[in-house]
């Protein structure tokens, strides 16, 4: 073959190429298409608009919650989405506050939201860890059971567990109404917490499994310094999920807490709604958001930082 014939056939090899990967990386608009000016602009135009209703539609009624919060009430009624024609009135948080007793219910639901995280991931790592990583016989037979449950529709369970919660099958006379646990114990039986631990569990990478345990690491030793810090993405996730749950919970908490003074801000702000007045009604509104608005925040920051494997690999 000459010279001239092999740089043809490079040059012809060298246009395939090109042409491949510009069919490869071709969408609705082209590369080229992009480059002329008015399809530039109008492109441009677009994700700004879609990135601006975006941001208005997920923080806007965040933000007119927060600007009402401190809003007098006749300037909420009258013009809604005036920036305080009439000054701030911070006074709206203090009252809330003191008057409404939202510390009182603002702690109460911050005790409910922590025990339910615990009772939820507890119970969510050791089952996981028990169907994915020990694997006895019967695991498939379990598996299939907590499956099941996700199929019957919880008001179904309504009345039974009431039932339960009124008499325990425990010895003695005892009563869990307006006790945490009967709040925090029924969240714990959570089907789908259980299900999304055990396939990120199914994911992990046996062969460390493995080396630990010819290394002598027992199944707690295993589960505590292997699996766990491999797990920080899918606790993240199972955490937010567990605490806003918990966080906006009303029927069951209505019913089993009938105490008011342990009572969560999710019952008593309806209860006491037509007792105030709408700013300061507003103003607990905007307090009870404040702990579901930085769990988001602080677990958004775990998603992004964390990785599968973090802690488990070493050298």
């Amino acid at each position: 073959m000459s010279l001239t014939t092999r740089l043809f056939s490079r040059a012809a090899e060298r246009a395939a190429a090109r042409a491949a990967d510009a069919v490869g990386d071709r969408t609705v608009i082209s590369a080229s298409e992009r480059r002329r000016p008015g399809i530039r602009v109008g492109l441009t135009l677009t994700h700004v608009f879609l990135a601006v209703g975006l941001v208005v539609a997920g923080l806007g009624p965040i933000l007119w919650l927060a600007k009402s919060a401190v809003t007098p009430t006749q300037d909420t009624l009258q013009q809604p989405f005036a920036l305080w024609p009439n000054g701030i009135d911070w006074a709206n948080l203090e009252t809330a506050w003191n008057d409404i007793h939202i510390d009182q219910y603002f702690l109460n639901t911050v005790v409910i939201a922590l025990g339910a995280w615990f009772v939820q991931l507890f119970v969510a790592t050791t089952a996981g860890y028990a169907l994915s990583v020990l694997r006895p016989r019967y695991a498939p037979i379990l598996n299939a059971l907590v499956l099941a449950t996700l199929f019957i529709p919880g008001i179904v369970l309504l009345v039974p567990l009431y039932l339960t919660i009124v008499n325990p099958p425990l010895p003695g006379d005892v009563n869990l109404l307006n006790n945490y646990l009967a709040v925090w114990l029924p969240m714990g039986a959570n089907a789908f917490n259980i299900l999304l631990v055990k396939r990120f569990f199914d994911s992990l990478p046996r062969e460390v499994f493995e080396a630990a345990r010819t290394d002598g690491a027992g199944p707690f030793r295993l589960f505590w310094s292997i699996v766990l810090p491999m797990s920080k993405p899918i606790l993240g996730v199972v955490s937010v999920f567990a605490i806003i749950a918990a966080w906006k919970d009303y029927l069951w908490p209505m019913l089993v807490l009938p105490d008011p003074a342990v009572q969560p801000l999710s019952v008593r702000l309806p209860a006491v709604q037509s007792q105030t007045e709408l700013d300061v009604f507003l103003a607990a509104l905007a307090i009870a958001t404040l702990i579901p608005i930085a769990m988001f925040l602080l677990f958004q920051s775990v998603f992004l930082r964390s990785a599968g494997l973090g802690g488990a690999v070493k050298g």
